[in-house]
């Protein structure tokens, strides 16, 4: 949904205002005006050399744009993350094309300026900061590859940056600034690349070259979609996000590229999301394999069957990109914050968290692709059979929830229906796949853990389930119930469920996760409706069959990705902005799963008009 707007100095970027290029290892975040403001080099979950996005220019970025106030539209080259953005001054207008190259082995921005019209001034400045925006580099000029080329080398322990151009910027005080004028049929390339700071200075990159394969490489991926309902660019740009998320050297799927965008503006909600949690990597599969994506989780599965090498118990409920295990949280006092919302945080104390409904959602998108002809191997079922067992031993025990609870541990309702999802899924592999397992052992505690859920997490006077069993309030994560199979979507107590979330959680059209007011997360301050949640919405009103009311919502919902197609993890409906880590792949994968569910739902209803899709 491209969208004209004019540039302004203001004291922070909205999030809207960023687009995201990156190379499937790493990502950068880039403003309307044409700032990198985040870049983590070389892995998603690196320290950051371009930092601005949580602080001021004095902590780091790249900004490429003109000098004088312009309109400015941008859009991704067909099905890519190849990013084209138009400046438009009073006496001409430039194009800027920013790509980080996929699949080479390296890590690049490259960034090409185009004269288009007239004449326009344009600036540069350079501002590298390492280690979060915290360590300035040595900056030196050194010689190229070529006779006549002179690069700019920054360097800093490990790290190094080598930044090519038509034109070098000028250094001062750990800034590198130029000013020059782009005419019509200009053209000028310029580079950042790291590379460890031991290793030589490598040879450029073919600029036009990297732009064809990497705008190859994303249009054959998406070729494979099968996704033909409406809002089909929406969903597209979605899977796209997945797939830009998800390492393609390693295999795990972070969940956001960056860290402590707060989910409340000035507020203490600011977590650090560049990790692979396994529920939202097991719902990210889920949403690619509806779509025809089976390759990406005989992937993940490799990376899983990596990460949990060990004993059952010592499973975690997220790790690093290479599946290791230490993500010690820790706070980082020199940086102000977005918006001067602090603290800022790296790493991720819920690592230590039980969270109960994980191998739920694990079972779930494996017996997903099992479905689809996803062939285990020996190891991954082994793997799978071990982790129910242990889960039997424990299903009872209080845990932190979904939503990662800081608050008492308690009996979560939806951890509860996860478990019964865990254990049902397992006998399912059993009796339609043929593999081996206790099943009769697991089909007593998924009966057992049934009819528990029924009695306990069930408010037979509200006629509603509850967030968890010690309470009368809600939880929007109960809209999955009928979504996982627990019951049927025209079971009464689905239904009264679903108003009292409307009842309860509604603000401003849109879906709150569960009342911060109640006090049962242990954080002060409140957040903003959580999209996913709002996404959920529209796939359990496709299952109880108010069609009307899931088209309407999710036609609003489609409304609020940015001007390229993004979305963050909440939205706030008073200031109309978005909040929380961006992009966000909950957001986008339950957005895909809510197309899916109202397409598949109206073909069965026969509620497609004759023109309409179907």
């Amino acid at each position: 949904m491209p969208a004209d707007t004019t540039l302004s100095e203001a004291n922070h970027t909205p999030i809207e205002d960023y687009a995201i290029i990156g190379d499937t290892e790493t990502a950068a975040l880039i403003s309307l005006r044409g700032s990198v403001d985040w870049l983590c080099l070389p892995r998603f979950d690196s320290s950051s050399c371009f930092t601005a996005l949580l602080g001021t220019p004095d902590h780091g970025r790249w900004l490429l744009g003109p000098v004088d106030e312009a309109t400015t539209t941008r859009s991704y080259r067909g099905n890519s993350f190849v990013l084209e953005t138009i400046h438009e001054t009073p006496t001409g207008k430039v194009r800027v094309t920013d790509l980080m190259p996929v699949s080479d082995g390296r890590a690049d921005v490259l960034r090409r300026v185009e004269g288009l019209e007239g004449t326009v001034a344009m600036e540069q400045e350079l501002i590298v900061r390492f280690g979060y925006g915290k360590v300035k580099p040595w900056v030196s000029h050194h010689p190229g590859h070529s006779e006549d080329e002179e690069v700019l080398v920054a360097i800093a322990g490990p790290d190094m940056l080598i930044f090519r151009g038509d034109r070098l910027p000028v250094g001062d005080e750990g800034r590198h600034r130029d000013h020059f004028e782009v005419k019509a049929g200009e053209r000028y390339d310029f580079s950042v690349t790291w590379v460890p700071s031991y290793k030589p200075i490598p040879a450029p990159l073919d600029t036009d070259r990297r732009i064809a394969a990497s705008l190859d490489r994303w249009e054959n991926w998406m070729s494979h979609c099968t996704y033909n309902g409406p809002h089909a660019e929406v969903v597209k740009r979605s899977l796209l996000v997945l797939d830009l998320l998800t390492d393609s050297r390693r295999g795990g799927i972070v969940a956001a590229p960056t860290t402590s965008l707060p989910e409340h503006i000035g507020g203490e909600r600011n977590w650090d999301y560049r990790y692979c949690w396994l529920r939202d990597a097991s719902l990210g599969l889920e949403a690619l394999l509806r779509a025809g994506y089976i390759e990406a989780t005989l992937k993940w599965r490799e990376w899983l069957v990596r990460a949990l090498a060990g004993v059952p118990e010592d499973m975690q409920i997220m790790y690093t990109i290479d599946g290791g295990r230490e993500l010690a949280e820790r706070e980082l006092d020199h940086l102000p914050g977005y918006a001067n919302s602090r603290p800022v945080r790296v790493g991720n104390g819920a690592v230590d968290q039980k969270q109960t409904d994980v191998l739920g959602e694990v079972m779930i998108a494996f017996e997903s692709a099992r479905d689809l002809g996803g062939q285990e191997s020996q190891q991954s079922w082994a793997i799978q059979a071990a982790l129910v067992n242990q889960l039997a031993d424990h299903w009872d025990e209080p845990d932190n929830g979904l939503w990662e609870i800081r608050g008492p541990l308690q009996h979560f309702t939806h951890s509860r229906v996860m478990v019964w999802a865990a254990f049902d899924r397992a006998i399912q592999a059993v009796e339609e796949h043929d593999l081996p397992g206790d099943v009769e052992r697991w089909r007593e505690i998924r009966d057992l853990v049934r009819e528990e859920v029924l009695t306990k997490g069930f408010n037979t006077d509200k006629n509603t389930f509850t967030q968890h069993y010690n309470t009368d309030e809600v939880d929007a994560s109960l809209l999955l119930i009928p979504l996982v199979g627990f019951l049927p979507g025209d079971d009464p107590r689905v239904i009264g469920t679903v108003r009292a979330i409307e009842n309860d959680l509604m603000r401003g059209g849109f879906l709150l996760r569960y009342r911060t007011q109640s006090g049962v997360d242990g954080l002060a301050g409140d957040e903003h409706p959580f999209l996913a949640c709002s996404f959920w919405l529209v796939s359990a009103y496709a299952k109880i069959g108010e069609l009307d009311k899931a088209c309407e919502l999710f036609d609003r919902l489609c409304d609020l990705p940015n001007d390229v197609g993004l979305l963050a993890e909440e939205y706030d409906p008073e200031e109309m902005r978005q909040v929380g880590n961006f992009p966000q792949a909950f957001s986008h994968l339950t957005l895909i799963g809510a197309a899916y569910d109202l397409h598949e739902a109206r073909i069965a209803s026969n509620d497609y008009p004759n023109e309409e899709i179907a």
